[in-house]
């Protein structure tokens, strides 16, 4: 039996400034891409997080149901929260407008009296809600989940521009990644949390630190360098599939997206398949980078480029 796959998490305009000066804007946010990323895999996705009743707002609920995704609590009147991207050589940075705006318009009651009315799935989260204080609300749900039996997965995303105070901040991730029961995270995250020089060679090695804190399955990613996966003990690692990049923006997000969906489609057995796994999610990044801004595949565009 598949199990369903809720979102908790940012959703926001990437203005992505263009050779002219201009902004071009594109739907992003970390958990909103990989929700779209999920849902395009073909799991049953609800997002969690209000979105703006303004323009920007309806355009990316729009955007949501048509890639499958199911928006959970009511429109807020707040205004769309704002990222503005620089790509140079193919890789993103970002500055952020997070005060006073609709992803943030929520209270822990409202997400755990919605949970507690489900069948249990699996509650992801991660990236900007874990910025202090945002994280106490975030701990608080997802403390809420465990309690009434949902799987937590994170994807640690560090955004360390954000945090007014950087120390505090990594304090707030490591309080939430100890409580994931699937958890994401990229090289420059993992140099963050102070694991020096992290490589594919060294994964085990770093995995067993989540591990030791009750994760179950671990996936460490290192961009062009590829992947690590580990999945209820087994292993697979996997090298990044050749193409013409347009863009790395929500690679990340793509690849974790399309783990929880094969996990969520097909809950038996992961572990037997983490190779499969690890490779349809590489390959599913790989096309969304083909692309300007984040554009996950369809499973149906998955199994062609196969």
């Amino acid at each position: 039996m598949s199990a369903a796959i809720w979102v908790l998490g940012e959703a926001l305009m990437d203005c992505v400034a263009q050779m002219d000066g201009s902004l071009r804007p594109l739907m992003g946010g970390s958990p909103f891409n990989l929700a779209r990323a999920a849902a395009l895999r073909g799991a049953a996705v609800s997002f969690v997080n209000p979105l703006s009743s303004d323009n920007f707002g309806l355009q990316m609920r729009e955007q949501l149901r048509r890639d499958g995704v199911k928006p959970l609590l009511p429109a807020s009147r707040l205004p769309t929260s704002l990222a503005v991207v620089q790509v140079t050589k193919g890789q993103p940075s970002y500055g952020f407008y997070r005060e006073g705006i609709a992803d943030r318009d929520y209270t822990v009651e409202q997400v755990l009296a919605a949970l507690a009315g489900t069948t249990p799935g699996v509650l992801h989260t991660g990236s900007l809600l874990l910025v202090p204080p945002e994280h106490q609300k975030v701990i608080a749900v997802v403390t809420g989940a465990r309690a009434l039996g949902w799987t937590i997965s994170v994807d640690v995303n560090l955004r360390p521009k954000l945090a007014a105070d950087l120390g505090q901040y990594l304090r707030a991730v490591k309080q939430v990644a100890a409580l994931a029961d699937w958890l994401k995270a990229s090289d420059e995250d993992l140099e963050l949390l102070g694991f020096a020089a992290p490589t594919r060679a060294s994964a085990p090695q770093i995995s067993r630190h989540f591990t030791a804190q009750g994760a179950s399955r671990v996936a460490l990613t290192f961009g062009g360098n590829g992947a690590w996966l580990q999945v209820d003990g087994a292993q697979a690692e996997q090298d990044v599939p050749a193409i013409t990049l347009a863009d790395s923006v929500g690679a990340g997000d793509t690849f974790w997206g399309n783990c929880l969906a094969d996990w969520a489609l097909a809950p038996q057995h992961a572990g037997a398949r983490v190779a499969t796994t690890l490779r349809e999610a590489m390959l599913a990044a790989a096309i969304n980078c083909t692309r300007a801004g984040c554009q996950p595949p369809s499973y149906a565009e998955l199994q062609a480029a196969n």
